[in-house]
């Protein structure tokens, strides 16, 4: 009896510790990763016409797409951290819960996109033309809401929600 008590407590022990390890180690997250996600370089994003394409969860990061034309494009989900899109055409897109975080918009055209649960943050919207866009529920730092909600107008074809409305403009 000694001998399989002298047995067992070490076994459970060392059970116990080894699990106690495994959990303490991090497991692959693969939500977060961009594993996930198609990405265009620098080379792709030459292409500068995305009009009318699925571009679901595609990752634009760093990517100098000026003057390049996502009109009519799904980019639900799609990512544009640090990207230059100045003079693009994004007139009704669906950018719905995608992220331009640290992204040049300066004289981009949103009209009539769907911009709904986008992160924005810190991004540049001068000049930016937002007639029927719709940003509800959308994050965007203070000082460019109140930029875009003095030329905010219309009303987004597709959700019918107010563009002033979604921008939370008084």
């Amino acid at each position: 009896m000694r001998l399989l008590q002298s047995f067992w407590k070490p076994f459970f022990t060392s059970l116990l510790a080894l699990l106690i390890i495994l959990t303490a180690l991090p497991l692959p997250s693969l939500a977060a990763s961009s594993a996930a996600i198609r990405a265009y370089d620098d080379a792709e994003a030459t292409l500068q016409d995305y009009s009318g394409q699925s571009l679901v969860r595609e990752e634009f990061s760093g990517a100098k797409l000026q003057g390049a034309n996502f009109s009519g494009a799904d980019l639900q989900g799609a990512v544009f951290n640090g990207s230059d899109l100045v003079g693009a055409n994004l007139h009704g897109v669906n950018l719905s819960n995608g992220i331009t975080y640290l992204t040049n918009l300066t004289d981009v055209n949103l009209s009539d996109a769907i911009l709904t649960s986008a992160m924005m943050l810190k991004s540049i919207f001068r000049n930016a033309n937002v007639t029927g866009a719709d940003f509800s529920f959308a994050l965007l730092d203070r000082t460019q809401v109140l930029q875009l909600c003095k030329t905010a107008s219309g009303t987004n074809p597709v959700t019918g929600v107010d563009t002033r409305e979604s921008l939370g403009c008084s």
